[in-house]
């Protein structure tokens, strides 16, 4: 059977760089090393989105951050990638692979050669927030060159492989700082490691990337089956007419309410990838090698849930019923790990059972929400799959940039943890005699103190507070120390009073007059953000907990959004539609092999008019 796509000459040398569409579907082997490509791609961009999280204390310390600042440094780089996402959608037109090709490219220079030499909290945010606007665009071309090389009969396991790129790129950022940062403290070389395997993969992307035709891309496939059938329908294709009002297409409900449906169901995630270290180290007082240790237990099994759900979810040829019972796993294993929170002693591996049991039903989830989504998105126009992605990484990026905002407000505590902590944890460690004497005395007291060291009426009250015992004793024993020291004869009595009560106080003046040990500055700081920091350590792990229950209402508020997307609950329905299918193809590559559908010209049904699969309710 003669095919009817259009034949142009291959480009050589060096326009093979730039001119990447194929007219023909490629083989298993060819279609198996784009993809591999792409996925490659997408981890190294989430490798440079995240990078940040691991060496987030010692950027905000060098660099002189509050935490709020640090906070609305990512706000900035979500919101600005969220309008760039929303630009991608011109991928239908321009293109996919040259978009990911030059976004690998310029975000590994912003890496390796921008940030890192960023001396001051305006250059990192800036050059922070063109990294997210290009990855913002090339994040959203990566899944689109996903859907373009899977029929649908495969698309859980592709998309399965493709959701390894945020994860995995999680787990290159916790894997490379958790081995490196002990011997490599400055948090730049985290950044020199993260652009140079940017280069690596652009380069790659640069000589093997490519990507389907127009008139290829812009059909339905439901399976490889349909290759013959779509390479026939291509010559009469009008990509132009195809993106008609695709726009307009994509923003209906299942497509915006399912893209915020999954972006609430994924805060949990995001806060982890932006905060865990942050969390951990205020809440439980991990390092932050210990704490990007306990996140790869989280990575590591996320990765390995999303290609077994996706695996199961084109087996048994349904998505549904995976997102429903991945998001009830999670929901538990959030629960758990929200309730933790208010236990300091809770062990590493108790985290580690709940941080299995969230990230392995939210991978089931995620994977067979992205599988169900690109088939609605296709249900309404297969053309403008880009379309239906920017509107979801718009969405996505909205939602997350709401919600570091609403972080700080939720978590004030971590904010004077983070600005001030580190200062008082300092000076507590230098002179812990002396802060646990201005811990103990009233701020009165020693105010009075500082005025006038003679003070004899606030001598006394110190010394009561510090010694524990009553004023009149206090009185007592110093009167009687001075007509000791006078040469005086005490009774016996005196002297039994003396001996039991003189040390106490003693003790406790030698600790009084040890203050003046302390710097003016230092003793300035503590009584400025001590208290201030003391009551943060109080508060921090309850509104944590407050934060976590509201990610767990998001996984909730999921659920019902699942009913809106396309594809059947029932393996067995589903299998019916697919055979049907393939008899219609059978039936349409029988009538081209008369020629009568060649002769005439093919046509791809306008957007929204009945396809040769039976689309199912």
């Amino acid at each position: 059977m003669t095919t009817a796509t259009i034949d142009r000459p291959a480009p050589g040398g060096l326009s093979r760089l730039w001119n990447r569409q194929l007219d023909h579907y490629p083989d298993t082997g060819p279609r198996t090393t784009y993809l591999a490509i792409t996925v490659l791609a997408t981890i190294v961009l989430y490798y440079e989105l995240y990078v940040q999280g691991a060496v987030s204390t010692k950027i905000i310390g060098e660099l002189h951050f509050s935490f709020t600042q640090f906070v609305f440094v990512a706000v900035i780089g979500n919101a600005v990638g969220a309008f760039a996402s929303l630009f991608a959608g011109l991928a239908d037109r321009w293109g996919r692979a040259n978009l990911v090709v030059a976004g690998v490219l310029i975000t590994g220079l912003l890496i390796l050669f921008g940030i890192p030499h960023a001396h001051n909290r305006t250059t990192y945010t800036v050059l922070l927030a063109l990294v997210s606007l290009v990855e913002g665009i090339a994040l959203v071309a990566t899944p689109a060159l996903i859907r373009d090389f899977s029929p649908q009969v495969g698309r859980g396991q592709a998309m399965g492989f493709w959701t390894l790129g945020p994860v995995l790129g999680s787990l290159v950022v916790t894997e490379v700082s958790s081995h490196t940062l002990s011997a490599h403290p400055d948090w730049r070389y985290q950044f020199y490691i993260c652009g140079i395997a940017g280069l690596v993969v652009a380069l790659i992307a640069l000589v093997g990337l490519r990507e389907l035709s127009p008139r290829l891309r812009d059909q339905l496939m439901v399976s490889m089956r349909d290759r013959a059938l779509v390479e026939a329908r291509a010559q009469g294709i009008d990509p132009e007419r195809a993106l008609q009002g695709h726009w307009r297409q994509m923003l209906r409900f299942d497509i915006v309410g399912s893209a915020f449906a999954v972006s609430v169901f994924l805060l949990l995630y995001y806060i982890l990838v932006g905060f865990l270290v942050v969390y951990f180290a205020t809440t439980f007082g991990y390092s932050e090698q210990k704490a990007n240790s306990l996140a790869n237990w989280y990575w590591i099994t996320n990765a390995i849930a999303l290609v077994i759900a996706g695996v199961l979810s084109d087996k048994v040829r349904v998505r549904k019923p995976f997102m429903v019972i991945g998001t009830l796993i999670s929901m538990v294993g959030t629960i758990l790990f929200a309730l933790a929170t208010t236990h300091p002693h809770t062990s590493y591996y108790s985290f580690v059972v709940y941080f299995i049991l969230s990230s392995a039903g939210g991978g089931m989830a995620y994977v067979a929400w992205m599988a169900a989504f690109t088939e609605t998105v296709e249900k309404h126009n297969p053309a403008a799959t880009a379309t239906g992605l920017a509107v979801w990484g718009w969405v996505l990026r909205l939602v997350v940039t709401a919600a570091f905002a609403l972080l700080t407000v939720i978590v004030p505590a971590t904010t004077a943890l983070v600005d001030n902590g580190p200062r008082v944890q300092e000076i507590v460690a230098k002179y812990p005699t002396q802060v646990k004497v201005l811990q103990t005395v009233d701020p009165a007291t020693l105010a009075a103190l500082q005025a006038n060291a003679n003070n004899q009426s606030a001598q006394v009250k110190a010394l009561t507070e510090l010694s524990g015992l009553p004023a009149t004793d206090v009185v007592r024993v110093v009167t009687l120390g001075a007509q000791l020291k006078a040469g005086a004869k005490l009774a016996p009595g005196d002297l039994a009073f003396l001996g039991t009560n003189g040390p106490k106080v003693q003790a406790a003046a030698t600790s009084l007059q040890s203050v003046a040990q302390v710097p003016p500055a230092d003793l300035a700081y503590l009584g400025a953000h001590g208290s201030k920091v003391a009551q943060a350590q109080k508060d921090n792990p309850k509104q944590w907990q407050h934060w976590w229950w509201i990610c767990l209402a998001g996984q909730l508020v999921f659920l019902p959004f699942v009913f809106v997307l396309a594809g059947r609950w029932s393996p067995r329905r589903a299998r019916e539609d697919e055979l049907a299918h393939e008899r219609l193809v059978e039936q349409e590559l029988a009538r081209l092999r008369g020629g009568d559908a060649l002769s005439s010209g093919i046509t791809r049904p306008a957007p929204d008019e009945p396809r040769t699969r039976t689309e199912p309710t």
